[in-house]
């Protein structure tokens, strides 16, 4: 824990226009930054030699759709020569761009690509920013809040066109409705296998 804390005060100290805040808890250190300095920040975390932060773990974000900023970005990486890791945090607008780290961390591409997808946060000095886990077509971005668990549309083989079709998500009401009740809980009825159970007790007596 004390580790942690000299090295968000060394971070700190380093470089006060990129850091809004740090703090340590569950014995993980967490910088905040603002989104535009981000390519700093994380150039200077990889080259100090207190630091060096190599290795870039992930990126993801948390959507707060309650918030005017709406999403938090957050960066994972990791120092194998320090045996290390910080957690970067940059809250973003909707409409707000942030900028690629592609030059400083080359692994940051398909993680830049996935916000896009999954998030709709547009990543700017990106090589390729495109989807990447949906199709190209894809209506909207499902790890939003909002986006409904059912989707917008379903994707089958139609027999008939020889081809694949995009069609409005219709549930029939059969679907809706769901039992929770376990089959060894007032059921009426013998699971297939369960009728041996009988047998073997009655030859056993």
């Amino acid at each position: 824990m004390q580790m942690l804390t000299e090295l968000g005060v060394h971070i700190e100290h380093r470089r006060p226009d990129c850091v809004l805040s740090t703090s340590v808890s569950h014995d993980e250190l967490t910088v905040t930054a603002p989104p535009a300095r981000l390519p700093d920040l994380i150039d200077f975390l990889r080259s100090d030699s207190t630091c060096r932060f190599s290795s870039l773990i992930d990126i993801t974000a948390v959507d707060h759709p309650e918030r005017p900023q709406r999403f938090d970005v957050v960066y994972h990486l990791l120092s194998m020569y320090q045996n290390h890791r910080i957690r970067l945090r940059a809250a973003l607008r909707e409409d707000e761009m942030l900028p690629s780290i592609t030059e400083i961390h080359p692994s940051a591409n398909w993680f830049e690509r996935e916000l896009f997808d999954m998030f709709g946060i547009r990543v700017s000095g990106h090589p390729d920013l495109r989807r990447l886990l949906t199709d190209y077509g894809f209506r909207g971005h499902p790890l939003r809040k909002d986006f409904p668990t059912t989707g917008y549309t379903e994707v089958r083989y139609d027999e008939v066109e020889k081809r694949v079709v995009y069609e409005p998500v219709s549930l029939v009401q059969e679907y809706r409705q769901f039992d929770f009740m376990s089959p060894w809980e007032g059921a009426d009825y013998i699971l297939p296998g369960d009728e041996k159970t009988d047998d073997e007790t009655e030859e056993a007596s």
